[in-house]
């Protein structure tokens, strides 16, 4: 058995399905104590929680005050975090001509606010141990123009660039901050992509494939792990190749 996050302390945004799913399976599978948030899907987080033991948390990535708290629990109980995964997001495509402004706002504030807000409510606890790895997950639509998608694209590309600012302002205190950026990943969202427009994406993707949500979980456990211990500030896709080619 591996204990590689053994007495561990790991929370997961938005864990009730897909790769968030995939993140909190690894983790637990790992050793580590995890807690993972969800906001409207109760039977999928109950399956999940039942099937790896890990804790799950009604928490909307909006409610500062509900993150706050649940952070201050989870410290009070286990006296410390070790791992972020801000990975809770939504998206919904639809041309900027035709968007109501309230559509941007909630994408934005879930997707990058949220993180936002969760970073923020684990720096505390973090900075008082010298140590901590937060690991955002963001998306190749943060990297590259995809029309129909620029709220989506500009949340997951705020969060990178987030990202990398926080790790040059934590990483003197010992915590380290990196981003996942995904490309076309088998989700239950992936499901409802029209399968030419996959195929399109396919023909594009050097491997050739859609990515497994297992595959970003375990960069994602790496990244947290003691292996990654010097690296900080960086942006790891995994994508296929697919930006590569694009370029």
């Amino acid at each position: 058995m591996d204990n590689t996050f053994q007495d561990q302390l790991v929370i997961v945004t938005g864990g009730s399905r897909g790769i968030g799913a995939a993140v909190v399976t690894r983790f637990a599978a790992l050793g580590a104590t995890v807690y993972f948030t969800y906001f409207q899907n109760e039977e999928a987080a109950t399956a999940l929680a039942t099937a790896t033991g890990a804790q799950k948390v009604k928490c909307a990535q909006a409610d500062s005050q509900a993150i706050s708290e649940t952070v201050a629990r989870i410290t009070q109980q286990h006296q410390r975090i070790d791992v972020l995964v801000n990975n809770a997001g939504i998206n919904s495509d639809q041309f900027l001509m035709l968007m109501p402004a309230a559509d941007w706002d909630r994408v934005l504030d879930t997707n990058l606010n949220g993180a936002f807000r969760w970073a923020k409510a684990v720096c505390r606890p973090m900075l008082m141990e010298r140590r901590g790895a937060i690991i955002n997950i963001a998306s190749v639509s943060g990297l590259m123009g995809v029309p129909g998608q620029t709220k989506y694209s500009a949340s997951k590309g705020g969060l990178i660039a987030f990202g990398r600012s926080l790790a040059a302002e934590l990483g003197p205190r010992g915590i380290r901050v990196n981003t996942v950026v995904p490309g076309l990943i088998a989700t239950d969202i992936t499901a409802q992509v029209p399968p030419e427009r996959q195929q399109q994406h396919i023909a594009h993707t050097p491997l050739r494939r859609i990515g497994q949500p297992a595959e970003v979980a375990t960069v994602v456990t790496f990244l947290a792990s003691a292996d990654a211990a010097f690296i900080t500030g960086q942006t790891i896709v995994v994508d296929g190749g697919l930006t590569a080619a694009a370029g």
